[in-house]
């Protein structure tokens, strides 16, 4: 069943009142693959009642059309950064938004957590309830941040949205014990996975330079970010509080992750993979032509890629669900009545890391000072490419399933590091789960990019060995088909220079020039972009060349793109940048959102 979006639709479901009412910046697909879906379902099968309105018209007391909730209202940009949804890396208006109905970016104002709150608080005056800020805008936003948007340092979004509570990360297990806390009058001040506001500081915790220490000193912030991205393991973590002015914002340890049946049982609530009716009479979402089909594994990366917010918002273990759960999922899309026979992903954030893991790690976290995977593959890191290969040969086999594809890319180190499964592994994937392409993301070549990027094992030298494999296996099953490359121009450390190698590298050896290349965006709570922010390694201290101008950064995607002639590289200047925007330079004449 579609959760309701208007009071008529409660009606028909006999409900007289609404217990939680989520909003969001997406318009309402009822898919696993969306957060608001899955925690409405997650609520609903924990006995609350429960409504969405996606996409408010903020003109309006839209946002009221459901009435109150009686527990409390959940807020969430929706699947992506508002900021990264309407804009580019290079500060361009958006046209397109895949989570619009008819694709037009007409829906998501920009920092809509904040916009969304504040559209609450306007129209409930008369009987306020709680909101609970949620999804990745506000995860990644949850302390002091650096904002690309304005160039600046900005407070935790749950002071800039003067909400209630925050849940970050993968909040199945503590949005239920918040609404339970909300509903019996208990105190949710421990809930695992919230962040709160006190205005006093918290016993037993761990306190970070506050908002205005990290505003004016980038040592200061620099501290505050390796103390947050240091407490983001359940099994290690501990409270942490950042003083804003004369509060403090508490972060509670994140919620302990799902054990695999607990996991299982999310995916095991009825979806019904289709757009609701309420918005599906403006148009199609492009979005759903690849979430549609698909099945998700897994959560988590080891790979915890400098530039990449995956270990701070899933986790950096690795949770995957039970084969059986996985195949039961397959037979269900099999009997869709829009299915053709292609299932469009079978992976996650990494497909290869599917039942991957070591003991260590599920009883004392992951290590804190080494990575899993690099610069090389930890040796107690127990691969799973022998399991994946076993599932995706039962998927196959299952009535009406023609294809079964790994589109969600796949890193290629692992498979290289997999001595006795990782080449029978590629072997399988070129013969039966790739669509035409595969995806891999080795992001650059030159090893000091490489570094600031923490992606020192994907070496040159790997790329052109997993090539080799791939076109070596395509030809033996008879079939055209190549390889395609996530690459990125203007990260921290990376010059033109650089750019200029990765293009020889990409004709001499990979035989093409990418036409598409993704330029760096610092995004919030990522390592990368704390470099970008300070131009200092924050492991050694030395400094770090960045491109900060717009000019610049496109400059650096043109040399790989192929045009970087004078005069045929276009770009378009951040907002700060402008001369007639109204804010002006970061930080004058700002308004509060």
């Amino acid at each position: 069943m579609f959760l309701p979006t208007t009071k008529k639709e409660m009606e028909k479901l006999g409900w007289d009142h609404l217990d939680v009412i989520l909003v969001s910046g997406d318009s309402y697909i009822d898919s696993p693959f969306v957060g608001v879906a899955v925690i409405g379902k997650v609520l609903l099968a924990a006995g609350f009642k429960v409504g969405v309105i996606g996409q408010p018209d903020t003109s309006n007391d839209d946002i009221m059309r459901l009435g109150a909730p009686r527990l409390f209202w959940g807020v969430t940009a929706g699947c992506i950064d508002s900021m990264v949804a309407n804009r580019t890396a290079s500060g361009k208006k958006r046209n397109r938004d895949d989570y619009t109905p008819g694709g037009v970016n007409d829906r998501r104002p920009d920092r809509a957590t904040i916009a969304y709150t504040n559209l609450i608080k306007r129209f409930s005056k008369d009987n306020p309830k709680p909101i609970v800020l949620g999804g990745i805008e506000a995860s990644l936003r949850r302390v002091a941040h650096y904002d690309f948007w304005t160039d600046s340092i900005r407070r935790s979004v749950l002071f800039d949205a003067k909400a209630d509570f925050l849940l970050y990360g993968m909040c199945e297990r503590s949005v239920v014990e918040l609404a339970r806390c909300l509903k019996e009058g208990r105190d949710a001040s421990g809930v695992r996975g919230l962040c709160y506001i006190s205005k006093t500081l918290p016993d037993e915790c761990v306190e970070i330079p506050s908002y205005e220490e990290a505003a004016k000193d980038k040592d200061a912030f620099t501290s505050a970010f390796q103390i947050f991205y240091n407490n983001n393991d359940p099994a290690t973590a501990q409270r942490i509080a950042q003083k804003h002015d004369n509060r403090y914002l508490v972060q509670n340890p994140p919620a302990l992750y799902l054990d695999q049946k607990d996991f299982d049982a999310v995916y095991n609530l009825k979806y019904e993979r289709e757009l609701h009716p309420f918005h599906k009479k403006e148009g199609d979402v492009k979005a759903l032509e690849t979430i549609r089909f698909s099945i998700s594994t897994h959560r988590g990366c080891y790979g915890e890629c400098g530039f990449c917010a995956i270990a701070v918002h899933e986790g950096r273990r690795v949770r995957s669900r039970s084969r059986e759960s996985i195949i039961a999922e397959a037979k269900e899309i099999a009997k869709h009545p829009l299915f053709k026979g292609r299932i469009h992903d079978v992976g996650g954030p990494s497909a290869n890391m599917y039942a991957t893991g070591c003991t260590r790690m599920e009883k004392s976290g992951c290590c804190t000072k080494k990575s899993c995977i690099s610069p090389k593959v930890c040796p107690l890191l127990k691969l799973g490419h022998d399991e994946q290969i076993s599932i995706l040969k039962a998927i196959r086999s299952i009535e009406g399933v023609k294809k079964a594809i790994v589109a969600s890319g796949i890193r290629h180190d692992l498979v290289l590091s997999d001595k006795k499964d990782g080449e029978r592994y590629l072997r399988e994937l070129v013969a039966h789960h790739v669509s035409g392409q595969m995806k891999i993301a080795p992001e650059h070549t030159e090893p000091v990019v490489l570094d600031q990027m923490g992606k020192p094992g994907c070496t040159p030298e790997a790329l052109v060995k997993f090539k080799e494999l791939f076109y070596k296996f395509t030809q033996e099953a008879g079939l055209k088909q190549f390889l395609s490359y996530y690459l990125m121009a203007a990260h921290p450390g990376c010059t033109e220079t650089d750019m200029k190698k990765l293009k020889t590298f990409a004709i001499k050896e990979l035989g093409s020039v990418p036409e598409q290349v993704q330029v760096f965006t610092p995004t919030p709570s990522t390592y990368s972009t704390l470099v970008y922010w300070t131009g200092r390694d924050p492991f050694t201290g030395r400094p770090v060349f960045v491109e900060k101008s717009a000019k610049g950064r496109e400059a650096q995607k043109a040399i790989l793109c192929g045009y970087e002639k004078e005069g045929k590289s276009s770009f378009t200047k951040p907002l700060w940048q402008k001369k007639h925007h109204h804010g002006g330079r970061p930080g004058a004449g700002k308004t509060k959102k």
